[in-house]
């Protein structure tokens, strides 16, 4: 009898956001994960129980015989890590979920492997709906590809093969679109806080803002002074910022771009 894709058994290392996530959905929809590892115990130990695994703190405790490992580390801990995890382990398919590092970084170390990236921000306090969660795999041969848009599938709706050069400036895109967007939320809420204002009387602007550009182009979305380059506008908010010059230099660099980017 073929086995069901939901009977793939998964070890996660890696405890944070995104695996905190990714496991909780693949535990949802009937897989069986394994293992998860982190550095910390607490971490370990606390997404274990969400999806029922056995937990570990030491890379060389690693379960030999999952059908998939997912590495969901910071980037700077790949490199150094791999060797240590994937020893003794070779024959399993191993993939990580990180938007800027290439396949490649697979190479030498395991027969089979791939990439499986989510494009969403997470937080381990927010539950999010990965039906809509458009899901990037690349495999380094096609029937690991197929498998892993098979596993992407069953997650959600939007599955997409991206190549590695894709996937970097697609992460480099998604800096702009949420972390420096985000960002600007915090520096909002701290210039409001200032005067003695909340946040969120911010929120419905913010949200009438990101449902515009579901149904224009974001530059066709666009206004404000900068757009028009308002400079009696501009050179007032520039003055309210005088005792933050570090403001006022992003107040002006992106002033700039935003006018330098309009359409014709």
């Amino acid at each position: 009898m073929k086995r069901s894709i939901e009977d793939t058994s998964i070890v996660f290392i890696g405890a944070g956001n995104l695996a905190t996530n990714l496991a909780k959905a693949f535990y949802r929809k009937g897989f069986r994960i394994a293992q998860v590892y982190s550095r910390t115990e607490a971490s370990a130990k606390a997404l274990a129980q969400l999806v029922e695994a056995d937990y570990t703190t030491d890379l060389s405790a690693l379960k030999h015989h999952a059908r998939m490992y997912v590495v969901a580390l910071k980037d700077s801990a790949l490199s150094q890590l791999l060797p240590i995890m994937t020893s003794g382990r070779e024959q399993a398919l191993w993939v990580h979920t990180a938007g800027s590092v290439p396949m490649e970084v697979w190479n030498g170390l395991v027969e089979r492997y791939g990439v499986f990236y989510p494009l969403q921000t997470f937080s381990k306090q927010r539950e999010v709906d990965f039906k809509e969660i458009p899901i990037f795999v690349e495999g380094c041969a096609p029937e690991v590809t197929a498998f892993l848009k098979e596993v992407a599938a069953t997650l959600s709706k939007k599955v997409y093969e991206a190549d590695s050069s894709q996937r970097e400036r697609l992460h480099l895109a998604a800096v702009f679109a949420c972390n420096f967007t985000n960002h600007m939320y915090a520096l909002a809420a701290r210039l409001l806080e200032h005067n003695h204002l909340p946040f969120n009387v911010l929120l419905p602007l913010i949200d009438e803002t990101a449902r515009k550009v579901h149904e224009l182009s974001p530059c066709e979305a666009q206004t404000g002074p900068a757009l028009r380059y308002d400079e009696n506008v501009i050179n007032h908010h520039l003055q309210l910022l005088a005792d933050e010059p570090r403001l006022q230099e992003v107040y002006r660099l992106l002033s700039r771009s935003i006018h330098e980017e309009k359409q014709p």
